[in-house]
Order: structure tokens, then sequence, then C-alpha cells
């Protein structure tokens, strides 16, 4: 059988470590110092993870799921724009000109994010305009870049 013990002796991650700390302390019956030690925290930091801890008195609010962050709601907005997006690059649109034109629809969403979109499809990006085409095509949808 494998020896896993270093799972459990050297997490990875903030959640498990903390998890292990306290469990090394209030399971194990080890000190304060040794945690702190051995799972890498200086003695004051260790001891306000077991303040904070004893304050929720509960582990599933201490350990409660990290929330997800507000720009990654803007993922299920992405998706259902995705074939909007696809269509005008098939146009051959910049990313600037797709961004103002989702703007115009009331879909913000930012060049960058519309370029993500488009090397997730496996568009790459447009060849240098002259500047005169910049120009034309800015006279139609905006002002605005190549890429």
């Amino acid at each position: 059988m494998r020896d896993l013990s270093g799972f459990f002796l050297r997490p990875r991650g903030p959640m498990q470590r903390q998890y292990e700390a306290l469990r090394a302390f209030y399971v194990e019956g080890a000190s304060g110092t040794e945690v702190a030690e051995r799972f890498g925290y200086t003695v004051s930091a260790f001891n306000s993870l077991r303040r904070d801890f004893a304050r929720h008195r509960l582990a599933a609010k201490f350990f409660r799921p990290v929330e997800r962050r507000p720009w990654s709601k803007t993922a299920t907005k992405k998706s259902q724009l995705r074939e909007t997006i696809v269509a005008l690059r098939k146009r051959y649109w910049s990313i600037y000109d797709i961004a103002r034109e989702l703007q115009r629809q009331g879909h913000p969403l930012d060049p960058v994010a519309v370029f993500r979109i488009l090397r997730a499809e496996g568009f790459g990006k447009l060849p240098r305009r002259l500047e005169n085409e910049r120009h034309r095509s800015s006279a139609r949808r905006g002002s605005g870049g190549d890429t």
C-alpha cells in the first residue's frame, strides 16, 4: 500500500491546511506552537485561526465553499453571445467592432473577452488593416481598431 500521509501532513490548498492545522490542535492535542511550525503559520496567525474557528462554532459555517467571483457570472452571458460573436467574426469584424456592436445591443462585453471567445473557437487575429480600410469600417460601425 502506498504511503499517502503526505497528503495530510503537507496540505496543498489553504482550506485543507486550515483544516489539518485545527485538527492537529483539537484532535491530536498538539500545542499551538507545534501546529504553527508544522503547517507554516506564525503562532499569532494560528491563534487567530483558532479564535475565528471558535467564534463560528460550526465547521460547516467556518469551512464554507468559496463564493463565485462577480465576473464568473459573465460566463453564461458569454456562452449566450458566442454565436453572435462568431457570426460577426465570419463577416470579418474586429474584436473592437464586435464589442461595440454587443454594447449597442445591450450586452456589454469588453474586447479582451471577445478575443478570448474567438480564440477558444479557433479564430486567430485579423491581419492588420490599411489606414483607409480602418476608417471605412469605423464609419460603418463606429470608430475602432484591428484585431
